[in-house]
């Protein structure tokens, strides 16, 4: 697996890449003092393993995540202990208090092998070229979350933002829904509208309306109309 570092402490990232040593399969294939450094890097560089450190001078590292079009696998690693429930909120792989011990970053690097020995290989190649997403990041306020995009049944407009749907969580995402539908794979996601995209994994049921537009019923809600354009190819997609 590809790591990338991202701390303001030379000492710090130099100790991880020494403990990250001891593990053959982790390649340290660059790092970061600040979160400038590590967005700029990040956006041509596809790595599989995020170390984040989360109080950096300037901006922290959940506004990092913010910024990323594609979100890796995150491990946090920071001095603050204040910061475990919000990150482990975040859906992060783990969280690493400095100073690191060998025997607690040994076990989150198993649990980052056995997330991505759980992604079909077709989804690992795409995420790896970027072509698409494989995880989001979403904030509203204090709370922060890393969502599957298979955990996602539905991305609706909000004027320039899109809205999130997961679990009992709405959230606001800061991008437009065009620019989501551009990184979102097309197999798994359909666009019923200029407002709404959903997860075709989620759909419960079709309504026909009399001029033979669908109204989708999605599992866990809300329902979502298509206009008659997108409803006939949804019709050819399901074969129906």
């Amino acid at each position: 697996m590809k790591a990338f570092l991202v701390d303001d402490e030379r000492l710090a990232r130099s100790e991880l890449k020494r403990l990250l040593s001891a593990h053959p399969d982790i390649i340290c294939v660059g790092e970061a003092r600040n979160v400038q450094e590590a967005e700029r890097q990040l956006r041509s560089l596809p790595v599989d393993l995020l170390f984040l450190d989360i109080r950096m001078p300037g901006a922290d590292g959940f506004e990092l995540l913010e910024k990323l079009d594609t979100v890796p696998g995150v491990i946090f690693t920071t001095a603050f202990d204040e910061y475990a429930v919000r990150a482990f909120e975040v859906n992060a792989l783990d969280y690493l208090l400095k100073p690191i011990e060998p025997e607690r970053l040994a076990a989150a690097l198993e649990r980052a092998r056995k997330q991505q020995s759980a992604v079909p290989a077709s989804a690992q190649r795409s995420a790896a070229a970027g072509s698409s997403l494989d995880r989001v990041f979403v904030r509203e306020g204090e709370r922060c979350w890393i969502v599957r995009l298979h955990d996602i049944r539905l991305f609706e407009s909000v004027g320039n933002y899109t809205r999130v749907f997961f679990g009992s969580n709405r959230p606001l995402v800061l991008k437009s829904l065009g620019t989501m539908e551009e990184r979102i794979d097309p197999a798994m996601f359909f666009r019923a509208s200029r407002s709404h995209i959903f997860n075709l994994q989620f759909v419960e049921r079709l309504e026909t309306e009399v001029d033979g537009s669908y109204i989708i019923h999605l599992r866990g809600g809300p329902r979502v109309s298509s206009s008659r354009r997108q409803s006939r190819k949804l019709r050819e997609m399901l074969s129906l």
